[in-house]
């Protein structure tokens, strides 16, 4: 379960190992760009190449989704950078389910952990192995891998993929950096 490039290494991973990856579930392809074309999202586009189920659903509470998701009877649910998920999805696989967090957790809880750290001028971070527990990002902690923030953010490939974007999202983090320095005095 995943959507964004962070998570498109890790699902080439799980196809290198000796693990069976039966769906991929993703959110709904999106308008995207100026022409507001719409797209799959990252993970959805490397699934469909390498030939996985692309489970799109637009809720994950629905009914009809956690029951297609009983049926697939997976032993784990491995997440990185996605949703909340309901407990009823939780509760379905036999072994339960993992989330990759770029993160050292606890710290940077909840979405946007690389991004809040860059803001807070953090230079190391970790990646974060967890089980996932109803509340957000609190499961025992499987294993944490420090790491610095530029590995992380190369591993996304999207500064290659994306570089304008990401030229702006670094000048909008470095405007938010100093109004945050100045509320500060």
């Amino acid at each position: 379960m995943g959507n964004p490039e962070f998570a498109v290494p890790c699902l080439d991973a799980l196809m290198r190992s000796e693990h069976e990856v039966v769906a991929v579930v993703t959110s709904p392809d999106r308008p995207m760009g100026r022409g507001r074309e719409l797209s799959p999202m990252p993970v959805a586009q490397r699934a469909s190449e390498l030939g996985l189920r692309v489970i799109q659903p637009s809720s994950l509470a629905d009914g009809e989704f956690i029951e297609s998701m009983s049926r697939i009877q997976a032993d784990l649910f491995v997440v990185v950078a996605f949703k909340i998920l309901p407990e009823a999805l939780l509760q379905l696989p036999k072994h339960g389910s993992i989330n990759l967090h770029p993160s050292m957790l606890p710290a940077y809880r909840g979405a946007a952990p690389l991004q809040r750290a860059i803001m807070n001028g953090e230079v190391r971070t970790a990646v974060s192995t967890i089980f996932i527990s109803p509340a957000v990002d609190s499961g025992p902690c499987a294993r944490q891998r420090p790491a610095p923030i530029c590995l992380l953010r190369q591993l996304t490939r999207s500064v290659r993929a994306k570089p304008l974007r990401n030229r702006r999202t670094v000048g909008r983090l470095l405007k938010h950096r100093k109004s945050a320095v100045r509320t500060k005095r």
